[in-house]
């Protein structure tokens, strides 16, 4: 259905202990485009997302089948780097999580960690880059020293899509990055998502359908760990095959 995904999920299960939460995924997701992610809530969205940089593992009792092909590359084989895979493939929550340090060092931890910058000077390079990216630069250049945790919510969850973006990732993913934001935040993020997706392959769960047909370019539906629809944004929103899908999207439950 679409070519050159950058991401091919194939038969994706993951069960918590004894809870089988995905059941055989298998979707392509296309790069520099928008994916959104919908469903009612324990559906098993966040640990889709979360299976694509293996974050499920950090959870106790976690069992992983099938393959999830980045560029090819099945980052569930034996050896891959999951250090690399993590800095490739970017994450950011629902409730922003800046560290507890200046705004400048909260963008620098990861390019400092992944040794990106040979002198001070570049390491300004990319933070400036980097919340320039995250549309923060001119609320806070003259502040980069100030305490994060200063900034507004709006604020602080920009600061954290930055640090995700100071290592260059080629995959961003968002855990509901709207849902701790009031409205004019949360627009501005939305705004945000669209442009970064110039760059940037985005993976976005929301809970919000109307979310979902405003920023996405193509949406997955999934309802008690299966993937019941994906395709274009607006094609499963006008003319949706399942019965089940139109039911979500007219809100009739969830």
């Amino acid at each position: 259905m679409i070519g050159g995904a950058k991401v091919d999920v194939k038969g994706l299960n993951v069960w918590f202990g004894d809870n089988h939460v995905l059941k055989d995924i298998n979707v392509k997701i296309r790069g520099n485009a928008v994916t959104a992610i919908m469903g009612p809530s324990g559906c098993g969205k966040t640990t889709f997302i979360r299976a694509i940089n293996r974050m499920n593992e950090l959870i106790e009792g976690c069992i992983t089948k099938g393959a999830v092909c980045i560029d090819g590359e099945n980052v569930y084989d034996d050896g891959y780097d999951v250090y690399e895979l993590r800095r490739r493939v970017g994450m950011v929550f629902q409730k922003p999580n800046p560290f507890p340090k200046s705004i400048f060092e909260n963008v620098a931890f990861g390019p400092r960690v992944h040794k990106m910058a040979n002198n001070s000077y570049e390491l300004r390079e990319i933070v400036e880059r980097s919340l320039m990216e995250a549309a923060l630069w001119d609320e806070v250049k003259d502040r980069l020293n100030d305490f994060a945790f200063n900034l507004s919510g709006g604020q602080q969850q920009r600061l954290c899509i930055a640090r995700a973006l100071a290592v260059r990732p080629e995959i961003l993913l968002m855990d509901e990055p709207c849902g701790a934001l009031d409205p004019i935040s949360a627009a501005k993020i939305e705004a945000l998502i669209r442009e970064l997706a110039r760059n940037y392959t985005v993976i976005i769960v929301t809970h919000n359908v109307q979310q979902a047909a405003r920023v996405s370019d193509y949406v997955a539906f999934i309802y008690r760990g299966e993937l019941i629809e994906y395709g274009p944004t607006k094609e499963v929103f006008e003319n949706p095959r399942n019965d089940l899908t139109e039911k979500y999207v007219i809100g009739a439950f969830g």
